[in-house]
């Protein structure tokens, strides 16, 4: 009954083929709904703590928009080229998905640096964890953010590892779609923080 039904996706990209495949791919849509509840939480404590600096340093007076132009064209980048090789995956060309999955992961790793930056630079300034109400919301969102990244990154990298000794399998693709959604998912939560904490902030809201 199953291979019948496998059959009939037998035209689908290969990560669509298995139920196993399909079945992964529409419990990772459900887990994406529960993360996006968890970040709306986030946002919603910035929002309502965006003024609670008890008199100290503020967003307007910390936020530098030429940083953030840089790590948001890193990780809009690293999408793009998640992209380009979920397409090449398609081609069966595993050799070319495997490069331009490195070249995601390294801009995702310059992302991260430059995050880690940005919170080094703040404490050197006197904007901590404890430092105000405020400052606490950031750091727990934006930190929040930053964590997804580094365990996205850690997580393609061991697909990249299954993917190098076992080839293109049904299993194998529909991990590797998978991680590509919570790559695209992350970038979208990102505009959402470009948004609402760096273009806000720096426009004194």
């Amino acid at each position: 009954m199953a291979h019948a039904e496998d059959a009939e996706y037998a035209n689908e990209p290969l990560e669509f083929q298995s139920a196993e495949g399909r079945n992964n791919i529409l419990g990772f849509w459900i887990f994406i709904g529960a993360e996006f509840a968890l970040f709306s939480t986030l946002f919603a404590t910035y929002f309502v703590l965006v003024n609670r600096t008890v008199g100290g340093v503020s967003a307007g007076h910390l936020f530098a928009l030429d940083l953030v132009l840089i790590m948001t064209f890193l990780l809009l980048t690293s999408s793009f080229t998640c992209g380009l090789a979920i397409h090449a995956m398609r081609s069966g060309k595993v050799k070319q998905m495997i490069n331009w999955m490195i070249l995601t992961l390294i801009l995702g790793l310059g992302f991260v640096g430059f995050e880690i930056y940005e919170f080094w630079h703040y404490a050197h300034e006197g904007a901590t964890l404890s430092t105000s109400a405020f400052w606490s919301a950031f750091f727990v969102l934006l930190g929040t953010h930053g964590l997804h990244v580094s365990v996205g990154i850690g997580w393609i990298t061991l697909l990249l590892i299954q993917v190098k000794r076992r080839g293109f399998t049904p299993r194998t693709t529909s991990k590797v779609f998978i991680a590509s959604l919570y790559w695209h998912f992350l970038d979208v939560i990102w505009i959402f923080i470009f948004t609402g904490v760096y273009l806000m902030g720096l426009g004194g809201l």
